[in-house]
């Protein structure tokens, strides 16, 4: 049997039995939902109040930037080495080589997260790729113990994630309630999205030291939420908990139904079933929960992102751009508002492809552009760390 075919049968027992006949085995083609915001984006080439200089350059795909309590910045770059960034300097100064990360296209040294009580135990964790024995590709969660001028691996949280060269997610980060939140991606298997046993294409959540959290959904189960296709950030709003992700919607691959675009931003829901790849957009039934976001003119990639000053900042990679959203939050955060900073059309930016954005200790935002992964055309001095003051 056409391996297509084997797959959209998979896909088609996965559906509740209402929804049987809407599925095609025979011509792949997930069920396509609308765009759930009813606003047109507005590009910003230049953003009004907003100060834009070049806080940090001459870096090689900086992948994620994370701030210390000291002030010091630590930017973990995809080939596999950390960067520090003295609290008042500018210059990177060696802080890691992560030992056994491999750097094949998408994946290498990706998420970084500083454990919320880092003063007390002097704890960082990354995400990043290695090949086994066997030369299989996996992707693993590991510990750091900081050590001030550099850091050794204190201990393994999670081994043998699934990985693939491409669509292998990557971002870490600790919510509010002190737990490890961990972004999977499909490795180009649609179908594992829906596969609750698989750690692939699900957002985990673990304790600090890798324990499964007892008020987890599924039982002794790492998996939080499934349905996602590959996931590239976390934010939660400081002022109510609600819990964001950004991830990739299909690239037109056969397998994927031919669908374009369709990148998300989704409220994430503890246990809730996000679709991919029985749907895409916002179809509205009631398996699935639709996202609060979705493009389908061009792509987005959405990747890193943060709240600031109430507002959903998401850095955009073929996108170009650092997006804002607006909610009406008292309307279960539907998206009033979309703007595109630094970009005067789709995939056409100032500054090129973006891939983190966080609130440094001043108060300011740091974004970080990713033209060095060789998509996009090179800058001078590329790549870069971008500071926004907000006047």
């Amino acid at each position: 049997m056409n391996p297509k075919h084997v797959f959209y049968f998979v896909l088609w027992l996965c559906l509740p039995l209402s929804l049987h006949g809407q599925i095609n085995t025979q011509k792949a083609q997930p069920i396509v939902g609308e765009v759930p915001q009813k606003t047109e984006d507005v590009f910003l080439p230049e953003v009004p109040g907003v100060k834009v200089e070049v806080w940090v350059d001459s870096l090689t795909i900086p992948w994620s930037l994370r701030f210390l309590p000291n002030g010091d910045a630590l930017v973990a770059q995809r080939p596999g080495t950390i960067v520090r960034i003295p609290a008042g300097e500018t210059n990177p100064l060696p802080y890691l080589d992560v030992p056994g990360t491999v750097h094949e296209v998408d994946a290498g040294l990706m998420g970084m997260a500083v454990h919320p009580e880092f003063e007390t135990n002097r704890w960082i964790y990354v995400m990043h790729a290695y090949r086994d024995a066997e030369e299989q590709l996996w992707s693993k969660v590991v510990r750091l113990e900081d050590l001030g001028n550099t850091a050794r691996v204190d201990k393994v949280i999670l081994d043998k994630i699934p990985a693939y060269a491409i669509h292998l997610g990557g971002r870490i980060a600790f919510g509010p309630d002190g737990m490890l939140y961990i972004g999977t991606g499909d490795m180009s298997q649609p179908f594992v999205a829906q596969d609750t046993k698989n750690l692939a294409s699900k957002i985990l959540r673990l304790t600090d030291e890798g324990s499964i959290p007892t008020d987890n959904p599924f039982p002794n189960s790492s998996v939080y939420s499934y349905g996602h296709r590959v996931v590239q950030g976390f934010a939660w709003d400081p002022e109510t908990g609600a819990f964001f992700n950004s991830e990739h919607g299909p690239s037109g691959a056969e397998v994927e139904g031919s669908v374009r675009y369709r990148d998300e931003i989704n409220k994430v829901e503890k246990g809730g079933n996000h679709g991919w790849p029985i749907v895409v957009g916002a179809p509205r039934m009631q398996a699935y929960v639709d996202p609060k976001a979705s493009w389908n003119k061009a792509a987005v990639p959405p990747a890193g992102m943060t709240f600031y000053k109430g507002d959903l900042y998401v850095a955009s990679l073929g996108g170009q751009a650092l997006i804002r959203l607006v909610f009406d939050k008292a309307n279960e955060y539907e998206v009033k508002r979309v703007e595109r900073w630094f970009s005067y059309a789709p995939s056409r930016g100032i500054y090129g492809r973006m891939r983190d954005v966080t609130v440094g200790p001043d108060g300011n935002l740091y974004l970080t552009t990713s033209n060095t992964d060789g998509r996009a055309a090179l800058r001078l001095h590329d790549d870069k760390i971008l500071k926004l003051t907000f006047e």
